[in-house]
């Protein structure tokens, strides 16, 4: 039995902020239980759901010397569809509303952690093979144990896996400071190790020190070694090309699942998503005050509002996408000057563009079931998961060739009767407004063609079963066997 450890910020369904949670929740159920027990181990913060806290149960406690102080460290657990959760407890670190916060408080958190999450092993009595890193959160771990918990007999041998799921965030300060917070000697702060432009870097020293490296899609995996999406790792990126693999998220079926979906207001399939789909349509039409129309071409994004997302591009061409023969409905929060712009389209044109300037999880399930279209114009775009929801729902998705878009959207061809959606390739507003333009007329003017692309996008497999199978592979190549 190969004993697999996932270390990460946040899981889901205990805290999530993003995909991140999603992976790491839902992947470990996945594997063979039968080779592989997968266990995972995240800090138990305050502002997890009390139906969750309240159950946690007891494991053992210790003290642990961090920064000059003897600190507490509770090990709790949690077995949720049969995948037993570690919660490593120090409320003075993990209190407030929100797992993270204030970036300077966060590293020094997330420092803690990682030294906490080690530590606790021993006194679990609990040896994985392959400790399993997830950003920058747990960066210090794979460096750990190349350093003085390597040393000790319980650790040595141990391996170690760093997955990128966003390289823009590196957790970055001053030497001195990642220095003190890691209680790393002056030997791991070279340009070699984890010193960056002349600050300390956090993911890259679980960049450097990691076994295998991967990433979230095979695309990405590729444009991490170029100096535009490489984030200033871009060297170190290429230098370690031969350790580096890309291996797409998956989505959870069970959850993501048109048929069974409680969240919408009509349960639909492959075979029937002509007649039952549209119902779900007209429902949030009716819910969002638009104009009810059952042929009206709709549009849906749920999406973090930021920059990264491609809405400059639709900042620059709302009016022409408005005034199209459309209807839009948003859903996310983010950067303010991108809720007040479709704040003020959802104004201008209420009628066809509602902005719901919020998250919400059953919405999220509702626009991906009604609209006819996703829209996803990234400028990069790690995995996305998104559009893997949108696919499973029958909902076209219009993405740019970028990261995991270009690994699961598979552009339509009406020559060959081929592809699951639209893409462009260039980041440019035009380009992307030409493509919508271009999905819009397949819509109105080829219903049978744009069925058979539903059909397509509805047959494509991206469950956690796949991936899984990827990380598998890439366990047993680490451990030998």
């Amino acid at each position: 039995m190969k004993k697999i450890l996932f270390v990460a910020s946040e899981a889901v369904p205990f805290i999530k902020t993003g995909g991140l949670a999603d992976v790491v929740g839902s992947l470990p159920k996945c594997f063979d239980k039968e080779y592989f027990d997968v266990r995972v181990m995240i800090p138990k913060y305050l502002c997890i759901k009390d139906k969750f806290l309240s159950n946690l149960t007891y494991v053992n406690h210790f003290y642990m010397d961090y920064l000059g102080q003897s600190r507490y460290v509770g090990i709790l657990e949690y077995v949720y569809e049969g995948i037993t959760f570690y919660f490593i407890d120090n409320e003075s670190y993990f209190w407030g509303d929100k797992p993270y916060g204030d970036w300077y408080y966060d590293l020094e958190k997330f420092s803690f952690f990682s030294q906490a999450a080690l530590s606790a092993l021993p006194v679990i009595g609990w040896r994985p093979d392959v400790i399993h890193c997830h950003d920058w959160q747990t960066g210090l771990i794979p460096v750990y144990l190349k350093g003085r918990f390597g040393e000790g007999e319980f650790f040595r041998g141990i391996k170690s896996v760093m997955t990128i799921h966003n390289l823009k965030f590196q957790g970055v300060w001053d030497v001195k400071t990642i220095q003190r917070f890691s209680g790393l000697p002056d030997y791991f702060f070279t340009p070699d190790k984890l010193e960056a432009y002349k600050d300390g870097n956090m993911l890259k020293g679980g960049l450097v020190y990691a076994d295998a490296i991967t990433t979230v899609s095979n695309t990405y995996a590729e444009e991490i070694k170029t100096p535009f999406y490489g984030e200033g790792l871009d060297g170190l990126m290429r230098a370690r090309s031969g350790d580096l693999r890309g291996i797409v998220n998956g989505i959870d079926y069970d959850v993501f699942n048109p048929e069974t979906d409680p969240d919408i207001v009509q349960n639909y399939n492959a075979k029937n998503f002509r007649k039952e789909k549209v119902k779900n349509k007209r429902a949030l039409q009716e819910e969002l005050g638009l104009t009810k129309d059952d042929k009206k071409f709709m549009i849906g994004i749920v999406s973090r509002l930021t920059s990264q997302k491609g809405l400059d591009l639709i900042q620059c061409v709302m009016d022409e996408i408005c005034t199209d023969d459309v209807q839009l409905v948003v859903l996310g929060t983010g950067d303010e000057n991108y809720e007040n712009m479709f704040r003020h389209y959802d104004w201008k044109y209420h009628d066809r563009v509602s902005a719901q300037i919020y998250y919400s999880e059953p919405l999220s399930h509702k626009i991906y079931a009604a609209c006819d279209a996703f829209l996803m114009p990234s400028l990069f775009e790690p995995c996305g998961l998104s559009q893997l929801m949108a696919l499973r729902y029958g909902t076209v998705p219009i993405v740019r060739e970028t990261g995991g878009l270009k690994d699961t959207v598979w552009p339509y061809n009406e020559f060959e009767g081929t592809g699951t959606g639209f893409s462009f390739a260039n980041y440019n507003a035009h380009e992307m407004l030409n493509i919508i333009r271009y999905a819009k007329h397949i819509y109105y003017d080829k219903k049978r063609e744009w069925n058979k692309i539903v059909d397509r996008a509805m047959a494509v497999d991206f469950s956690w079963k796949t991936s899984a199978g990827k990380y598998q592979e890439l366990y047993d190549w680490l451990i030998g066997y």
